[in-house]
């Protein structure tokens, strides 16, 4: 009886034992991925900060932040499946049959969500390709803002009135990116027909100068005002168009700017901006022919 419980008590310590040591190899797994997952992201955030201090340029350097939080990201996932593998074997569950059935509904999965599998793709060319970075004010179909994050799922904006907008790659048909390399502030304006075009045009280019000359905009504004000159015909206008060529982000500043100093000139100069007007032509004799068939007050039975 005393050997039954001796041999009974070994068992059992050498099941704790053997416990013990599985839950230190677990733990040991689970730290050595974190110190890892650490380690390499910390690796990645210098070698991207090194090579920023080297680019001069800014859209270069928006690029190696963005493809640097990428990288981070997948280096996290990567490790964390890993250390999974390796506790689920330590544990005793065998990982082969696991992966042959992940693998089946891998590809059920697949078929069902493949709009998933398509936001993964685009948004890795959207990174390749260098489409759009953090930073950029873009266009993505019906949405625009500010890019405030990208991911290999979706993009996500603020636009003007602050509202958030999280854009999944998939949908992403086409990128209108308003912040690379330079843009263009383009000025329509008014006038009333009337109005000396010669003269209107003169105005327009000499405010044009001055703002080019303002030392809080001489360097958004990167060449001379150009002057298409007559864009159109309107009902009440005529409407005459140009453009600063200007640095990314700039031309909503230079154009507000420029608009309120053209105001300021034509009142200036007596040239008007015109609003909608009608005119009425009646043919001769109306007006006495429409007096004589109104009704006369005051007339007695």
């Amino acid at each position: 009886m005393t050997h039954g419980w001796a041999e009974l008590l070994r068992a059992s310590m050498s099941d704790a034992g053997g416990w013990a040591v599985t839950a230190l190899r677990i733990v040991a797994i689970v730290a050595v991925a974190w110190i890892g997952t650490s380690l390499l992201q910390g690796l990645i955030r210098r070698f991207r900060v090194r090579i920023s201090q080297r680019l001069d340029d800014a859209e270069a350097v928006k690029r190696a932040e963005t493809l640097g939080r990428v990288s981070r990201y997948l280096v996290a996932v990567v490790m964390s499946l890993v250390a999974g593998v390796l506790v689920l074997s330590e544990v005793g569950i065998s990982v082969a049959p696991i992966l042959g059935a992940a693998g089946v509904v891998g590809l059920a999965v697949g078929f069902g969500a493949q709009s998933l599998v398509k936001d993964y793709f685009t948004g890795f060319f959207l990174l390749l390709e260098n489409q759009i970075r953090q930073g950029d004010v873009v266009k993505l179909g019906e949405h625009s803002g500010l890019v405030e994050e990208v991911t290999l799922r979706y993009v996500r904006l603020r636009d003007y009135d602050g509202h958030v907008h999280f854009v999944p790659n998939g949908q992403v048909g086409s990128v209108v990116n308003l912040s690379r390399g330079h843009a263009q502030a383009v000025i329509d304006v008014g006038v009333a027909y009337r109005e000396d075009l010669d003269r209107v045009m003169a105005v327009m280019r000499q405010v044009a100068q001055a703002l080019r000359e303002d030392t809080a905009y001489c360097e958004r504004i990167l060449d001379t005002f150009e002057l298409a000159g007559v864009e159109r015909w309107d009902d009440s206008a005529v409407v005459l168009r140009g453009r600063f060529r200007v640095a990314p982000l700039a031309q909503w500043d230079v154009r507000r700017e420029y608009l309120r100093r053209l105001k300021a000139a034509f009142d200036l100069h007596g040239i008007e901006i015109p609003f909608p007007q009608l005119s009425l032509h009646t043919p001769p004799g109306f007006l006495t022919q429409a007096r004589s068939s109104a009704p006369h007050e005051g007339k007695t039975a």
